[in-house]
């Protein structure tokens, strides 16, 4: 099913994914969820002009760039929403390899609260010993140049800025886990993006109607990627719950993170009044 609101095209050549002539582009690495077998997971690269970078790095990222022709070292820049090992399980090789092979740094987007777990919870345990100096291990900024959005004073969700190149990105807290927060104050850290104030990326959220709301009164949003699954319950917004918001929201956003079974529901989602699905492998231009 075609989208709306963007134009979709096919890949000519891996180098033309990490540049543009000065559009914005946002190209699907994959498009499933934690557990799909099919679609990888959902990372994107988004570029512009010759800015680009990865949105996650999930366990299967690293293969799934590989089959688009682009060696992990190729990233100049990630951003991590948040902990889950869909969206960072592919970082140690992407440290170890830069480190070790490309010998470099990447530079990564993250606010210090992220910075801490998921050095400390998740990535310190694969990589800090793998050399010790002085009889120290190891530590984040042996591996990666960090880059911290600025917040933006009384801004709601924690709401900060970072300029890249020509790219603006605003960053915002969601409400994902776990299932029993009562709002994003009280949910682990995971962030959704804008991507100059005009495509909405959510990452992982739960529904949440009023971050649609909010987002789209501050921003003149054009396209939403939006997060979704195929029953009620858990930690991410179902198609039913997202079939409930208006016309005009459902009439821009484009579908991610889903399950394997996805493919049966097309007609349902247009039925529905959605955009249409986000593709494995497609570059979205703006």
């Amino acid at each position: 099913m075609p989208t709306k609101n963007v134009t979709k095209t096919a890949n000519s050549s891996p180098p033309s994914l990490l540049s543009t002539e000065g559009g914005l582009a946002v190209t699907f690495v994959g498009t499933g969820g934690a557990f799909s077998k099919r679609f990888y997971q959902t990372n994107i690269i988004v570029a512009k002009g010759e800015t680009h970078l990865l949105v996650d790095c999930g366990t299967r990222t690293p293969e799934a760039l590989d089959k688009l022709g682009i060696p992990i070292t190729r990233i100049e820049r990630f951003l991590i929403t948040h902990t889950h090992a869909d969206h960072i399980g592919g970082l140690e090789e992407a440290m170890l390899m830069n480190r070790y092979f490309a010998k470099k740094k990447a530079r990564i987007i993250i606010t210090d609260l992220l910075r801490g777990i998921l050095w400390n919870q998740s990535l310190r345990g694969g990589a800090s010993w793998n050399e010790v100096h002085d009889g120290k291990a190891l530590n984040f900024d042996d591996f990666w140049l960090q880059e911290k959005p600025k917040r933006i004073r009384g801004g709601d969700r924690e709401l900060a800025t970072i300029r890249v190149g020509p790219l603006e990105i605003a960053l915002f807290r969601t409400m994902h886990i776990p299932d029993s927060a009562a709002g994003w104050e009280d949910s682990f850290p995971s962030y959704g993006m804008i991507f100059d104030g005009r495509v909405l990326f959510s990452s992982d959220t739960r529904f949440d109607p009023g971050l649609l709301e909010w987002t789209q009164g501050l921003f003149p949003i054009e396209t939403i990627f939006h997060d979704v699954q195929l029953f009620s319950g858990g930690v991410h917004a179902s198609l039913d719950e997202l079939s409930s918001l208006p016309v005009a929201t459902r009439a821009k956003m484009v579908l991610m993170h889903y399950g394997d079974k996805m493919p049966e529901m097309v007609d349902k989602v247009g039925e529905l009044g959605f955009a249409g699905i986000a593709e494995q492998g497609k570059t979205y231009r703006f």
